[in-house]
């Protein structure tokens, strides 16, 4: 496995999930300078802090953290290797890499089995999501109008390679699904969870049961 060699370029399409379910691509752009000094996470969670201090919109906070991210993966290869496999009776592991109390910020890796698939869900956080092996397919649901027969609507998909990062405003509604014969591994970061509004949806009725 080798993410370098996937986002090593300066510019790059990432992709951002809205509260609507609507999947919008965006540029963003890193200083080649960068590279010449290591990116070590602290210094990483510093800047996040940063902007989550002096950006209140979570929209253009993730058009910031984005790039961070990609930066994070460039230049500390061993964050590619911090993951567990995936548990053979749920299909998925997850690795905190970071999580302290009273700081709104979760760190951490998640490996799916081939095969494996989520329930439909929003994170009640925004989160940014970074293939790092494997290929994933998110899909994109809304919640239907009250004049339809109720449930929720498929609105679109989007199948994600190694280096492609994605990030998901905080009502935004998806379900994965690993795709081909390989594990799917990504780091992932989210923001705080506000467990109330973190919500498993029914494909057929469209109901919400909190988890």
């Amino acid at each position: 496995m080798d993410l370098l060699k996937n986002i090593e370029s300066t510019t790059n399409t990432d992709w951002l999930v809205l509260d609507n379910g609507e999947c919008q691509p965006y540029e963003t752009t890193t200083d080649a300078s960068d590279s010449e000094r290591p990116y070590r996470l602290y210094r990483f969670l510093t800047d996040l802090e940063d902007i989550l201090i002096n950006v209140t919109d979570d929209t253009q906070r993730l058009k910031l953290i984005c790039p961070l991210v990609r930066r994070l993966l460039n230049s500390s290869e061993w964050l590619q290797y911090e993951f567990e496999e995936p548990n053979p009776e749920t299909g998925w592991s997850v690795t905190t890499l970071y999580d302290e109390p009273d700081f709104p910020l979760t760190v951490q890796t998640v490996a799916w089995a081939p095969g494996s698939s989520s329930p439909i869900h929003n994170h009640a956080a925004w989160g940014v999501v970074a293939i790092l092996d494997g290929q994933e397919k998110n899909k994109f649901w809304q919640v239907a109008d009250e004049d339809s027969d109720g449930g929720i609507v498929q609105i679109g998909e989007k199948l994600l390679l190694p280096g492609e990062i994605i990030s998901f405003t905080p009502n935004a509604i998806h379900s994965i699904e690993v795709v081909g014969d390989e594990p799917t591994i990504s780091f992932n970061l989210y923001g705080e969870t506000n467990y109330e509004q973190r919500f498993e949806f029914d494909p057929t009725t469209g109901k919400a049961n909190n988890f």
